[in-house]
């Protein structure tokens, strides 16, 4: 009785921590500052997409070496293409694929999506497997872990809210595709699964992390549906031959003018970030919108007319970095900061356009999001943003300050924006990865292999290690180990050994 009392009242703790990081922008005080190495208690550490519900915490000590620890398969799987493409053998695993960070009675765990159509709980330390869950087809998007503060059995008071491709055995006008589900942390086991409407957009996968707020969960679905539901299964119901969740509330994410231009290429792949009493999510169908809190309505809509693949990413000073892909429109991709508390026609802050280059079937611009160490730093220091564009090129820039020097092009060809100050430049090769921030470190993964930068107080970047490999997926640091997973089918853990 005891343990079983520890196991259910530590989820009840968790929760709070939980809400209060929701609220707060600072991440780095609650996370860094706030949880030591060696308690004992059970946290999430990085419970979504990267990091929190700003889109802006990566981790914390990062090492100064990118040496082997461990390597873990994931193995390989089937997907299908489309009819007319058949299917694709893919292994390890890819975008967004970042693991989740849990600390469990003083353990350390990761939740890591995979190409062999499972998602899997690995220790942390040692890279061994402790269960895995099997979906219907690859498992590409990252994860955001829910804690339910009441819930039925302790096995439910951790819940991972996960997505996956649409299934080998579906079509996109399959009757019913369950590609999103929620998996107990502590058994494995399903919970429920939600089938995924089939619009006007060409997927019905789910890439996206949820961002939850008073235990409602927002979600984009690659349908491109802002879904609003409760994740506690004990509110859901059979529907469809399947036990789904309490859906509360669906918005499209785009319109017929957008189905026309993009030709039905309105995805939405990335996840929504909380800032003031908006939520932000950015659309392949070329708009980033806001979904007001108060009025439970999307209110606020920038729109960019490109493919948009990157999460909106809040920055200390109250704006957001989008990225942008070079599709359906004149000028270049780019990086993008917009300033949410004005109209959206007067909100670019700044634009910095990368060059355009065709890979792998993208035209140019940055698909990844956008890095920021606004958390790693004090007020007074400089605000740095990295991205990889598809041109090859690493970027930081100094996200708050202007070259005064030139002014640039919009994704129209013909709006002139500000454009920020350009602070270091590196060929890294290309990358649909999130370069990371971690105290004084960058960390960059792509095509090429993974980069390990150091800087100074004087911005100075200085390359300390690269390792070769093929990388799509966004990596995590903590306590000297930088962990990622790699599209040679294996889980690494780079760093160094206890």
């Amino acid at each position: 009785m005891k343990s079983i009392f520890k196991l259910f009242i530590i989820p009840i703790c968790v929760g709070i921590f939980f809400y209060s990081d929701a609220k707060s922008q600072d991440s780095k005080e609650l996370v860094s500052d706030t949880i030591e190495s060696g308690d004992t208690l059970t946290y999430p550490i990085i419970k979504t997409f990267l990091g929190n519900w700003q889109r802006n915490f990566y981790g914390k000590n990062a090492p100064d070496t990118l040496a082997l620890v461990w390597k873990h398969f994931l193995g390989k799987g089937e997907t299908v293409i489309s009819r007319k493409a058949g299917s694709r053998e893919w292994a390890g695993a890819g975008w967004t694929g970042q693991p989740l960070l849990i600390k469990e009675r003083g353990k350390l765990y990761l939740i890591q999506g995979a190409y062999d159509h499972h998602l899997k709980k690995i220790e942390a330390e040692s890279g061994k497997l402790i269960w895995q869950y099997k979906f219907d087809d690859v498992v590409k998007g990252t994860g955001t872990i829910w804690i339910n503060n009441y819930p039925d059995n302790p096995e439910n008071g951790m819940v991972i809210l996960q997505g996956s491709r649409l299934g080998t055995q579906h079509f996109l006008d399959a009757k019913h595709i369950p590609s999103y589900r929620a998996i107990s942390y502590y058994s494995g086991e399903e919970l429920w699964r939600m089938d995924q409407k089939w619009t006007h957009s060409y997927s019905r996968d789910v890439d996206g992390s949820a961002l939850i707020l008073n235990d409602t969960a927002y979600l984009g679905l690659e349908n491109s549906y802002f879904t609003v539901f409760d994740p506690d299964h004990r509110n859901g119901r059979m529907l469809n031959g399947m036990f789904q969740p309490n859906i509360i509330q669906e918005r499209k994410l785009y319109t017929m003018d957008d189905v026309y231009n993009h030709r039905n290429n309105v995805v939405t792949e990335s996840s929504p970030s909380l800032l003031g009493n908006r939520l932000y999510i950015a659309s392949g169908a070329g708009h980033v919108w806001g979904y007001n809190l108060k009025t439970k309505e999307l209110d606020w809509d920038f729109q960019t007319g490109s493919d948009m693949d990157g999460s909106a990413i809040v920055t200390t000073d109250s704006c957001l970095l989008a990225s942008i892909e070079k599709q359906y429109i004149k000028g270049k991709g780019g990086a993008i900061k917009l300033d949410p508390q004005k109209n959206p026609q007067d909100a670019v802050v700044w634009y910095f356009p990368v060059d355009d280059k065709e890979f792998a079937g993208w035209e140019g611009g940055i698909i990844g999001s956008i890095g920021i160490n606004d958390n790693y730093i004090s007020s007074d220091e400089i605000h740095l943003a990295a991205f990889v564009g598809i041109d090859g090129y690493l970027y930081v820039v100094d996200h708050k300050s202007i070259d005064s020097t030139q002014t640039v092009l919009g994704p129209d060809s013909l709006t002139i924006y500000n454009t920020p100050n350009l602070i270091f430049k590196y060929k890294t090769g290309q990358s649909i990865s999130t370069p990371i921030f971690v105290d004084n470190k960058l960390i960059v993964a792509g095509y090429w292999g993974i980069h390990l930068f150091e800087y100074n107080e004087k911005e100075q970047f200085k390359l300390i290690q690269k390792r070769e490999g093929t990388f799509e997926s966004t990596p995590i640091a903590w306590d000297n180990k930088i962990y990622i997973a790699s599209r040679d089918g294996y889980l690494y853990c780079f760093g160094l050994k206890n």
